[in-house]
């Protein structure tokens, strides 16, 4: 009955509580653009905050300036909106005026136990941000690689060798921990990228599937995009709800392992 009545109060929150955020939302990020010019990280207090990794990229730099801001896709509406939904939907502490922005060898990152990281394919971290992202990963930190897919794939791999060369991306199933931590998951194949399905994989300790997850991988998949838009109905109802549950199970299984 529990996990039922959770279920309903999920569709009413993304129905109701994320479009009051969405008419008291800030500007519109083109192409990420938005992230560029954030406000300046609100002081730590020990509340959830959810934390974003911006990064050097490879392309969609012209004359000193971004284009097309790859590490800010979904920016600043998705930051708002998801922890809105899961301050509703638990007894946690959460910031939701605002996230930080933080580059991973910065030693602020390891404030935020939860961190994202948006369009690997064109991540470009130097020896210092591999460095703090391993160690980030190794002292208990949790990492959700989201919005990629295609042949992007190979430079994420690259890079996360760097980062973590002990260990390989594992496939998920529904069977996973992950995808029961909050909701009952029942099945994957909704979610998807460019028509393409989604795939998802997890970085184990040791590499084994039965210890902590490190990051998860969304492949093929974009769910902060779910979140970004979850006010506007540009994607059905149904499956912006399923989007924030597959939020919400991220945040409690890497704050219960």
């Amino acid at each position: 009955m529990k996990r039922w009545w959770r279920v309903g109060l999920g569709v009413f929150l993304v129905v109701a509580c994320v479009a009051v955020i969405s008419a008291q939302r800030r500007g519109r990020s083109v192409n990420g653009e938005a992230a560029l010019y954030a406000p300046p990280n609100p002081p730590y207090d020990g509340r959830f905050t959810y934390a974003r990794i911006k990064f050097t990229q490879t392309c969609c730099v012209s004359g000193g300036q971004y284009w097309d801001v790859k590490w800010g896709h979904d920016y600043p509406q998705a930051d708002y909106h998801f922890p809105k939904i899961l301050e509703e939907l638990t007894t946690m502490r959460v910031r939701t005026d605002g996230s930080v922005i933080v580059t991973a060898d910065d030693p602020e990152l390891a404030k935020f136990p939860f961190a994202y990281l948006a369009e690997p394919g064109y991540w470009a971290p130097n020896d210092q941000e591999v460095l703090g992202l391993r160690n980030y990963l190794l002292k208990g930190g949790f990492l959700i690689i989201d919005d990629f897919g295609r042949n992007e794939w190979y430079n994420f791999e690259e890079q996360m060798k760097r980062v973590v060369p002990e260990l390989r991306p594992i496939p998920l199933t529904t069977n996973h921990p992950i995808y029961d931590s909050f909701y009952r998951i029942e099945s994957l194949d909704q979610f998807a990228y460019n028509g393409s399905p989604g795939q998802f994989y997890g970085f184990f300790e040791d590499n084994d599937p039965a210890k902590r997850m490190l990051a998860i991988v969304n492949y093929e998949f974009d769910v902060s995009e779910f979140w970004e838009y979850s006010g506007e109905g540009y994607f059905p109802i149904s499956l912006t709800n399923e989007a924030f549950k597959l939020g919400v199970n991220y945040v409690i299984y890497s704050f219960s392992r």
